[in-house]
């Protein structure tokens, strides 16, 4: 059983408007939802979380072999036209958002690709919804919004006008990030910078 659509990811078109992206949304397929919902690790804090930091079942760590696999990252490459033979890839899990998060940014320099799978219930708000944005100012100059609903996957190239936010929300909101880094280096240093700051959430609790 496979948890990924890659017959709908591999169909989708590459859309350059206001940057390189592809949107699918049903890259999981609702018939999980219960199984991916179950084994999704618990996070009771907002921020961003390694996964050798946190505690999953079967069923999610399936969805990320899954998205770590040659498979994924062929469909990728041909997406994009970028070689990430030998590029690492990380992960990190959200399950809480705070009122502060989502200001606007393009990601850092040393991301390729950057992968959001959102895993939430039909999202019913207005907050909490990704908008890709024409510029680095305004969070009213949209390009698309992105409900956080269930199964959609945005894939965008990072460049310096990849340009994201979103408006302010509060509660929970499951997103998982995955990207691909430019180094090893990269990697461990993200890996590790995300550690110290889950080990500090987790000591103010």
């Amino acid at each position: 059983m496979s948890f990924l659509n890659f017959a709908a990811l591999e169909a989708a078109p590459l859309e350059r408007e206001p940057y390189e992206h592809i949107l699918v949304q049903g890259a999981v397929g609702r018939e999980h939802m219960a199984a991916v919902a179950d084994s999704y690790p618990a996070i009771d804090k907002p921020g961003s979380f390694p996964l050798s930091t946190l505690t999953y079942g079967e069923a999610f760590e399936q969805l990320i072999a899954e998205l770590d696999s040659d498979r994924f990252r062929k469909m990728a490459e041909d997406k994009f036209g970028v070689s990430l033979e030998g590029k690492p890839s990380m992960f990190t899990a959200r399950g809480q958002c705070k009122a502060e998060d989502g200001q606007i940014h393009t990601d850092s320099k040393t991301k390729i690709l950057t992968i959001l799978l959102y895993l939430n219930d039909d999202w019913m708000t207005e907050g909490g919804r990704l908008r890709l944005l024409k510029n680095g100012e305004d969070m009213d100059a949209i390009a698309k919004e992105i409900p956080p609903d269930f199964g959609t996957m945005l894939i965008f190239k990072r460049s310096d006008n990849s340009w994201h936010g979103h408006l302010p929300y509060e509660g929970p909101r499951r997103v998982v990030q995955m990207n691909w880094v430019t180094s090893k280096r990269v990697a461990a240093w993200e890996q590790f910078r995300h550690k110290v700051s889950a080990a500090v959430k987790r000591a103010a609790a």
